[in-house]
């Protein structure tokens, strides 16, 4: 599963919530990513380019205990 924590401790640290939705990340995709993990890679793509960042610094890979 991939887990969008980092993004949401960024966002938090940075206070840019409001600076993505101005810049076109709409709310509800965003809260969908923080909720579900689900996202697509050109949003991947506009959050790296909004927050100068690496994809790494934003998602993580989590082993779900149901991969057995």
């Amino acid at each position: 599963m991939i887990s969008f924590k980092k993004l949401e401790l960024l966002l938090a640290e940075r206070g840019k919530k409001q600076y993505l939705r101005n810049n076109g990340i709409n709310p509800t995709q965003l809260n969908k990513m923080l909720s579900t993990g689900d996202f697509g890679g050109k949003t991947i793509d506009k959050l790296c380019k909004l927050l100068n960042c690496q994809p790494g610094d934003i998602m993580e890979y989590v082993p779900d205990d149901k991969d057995d």
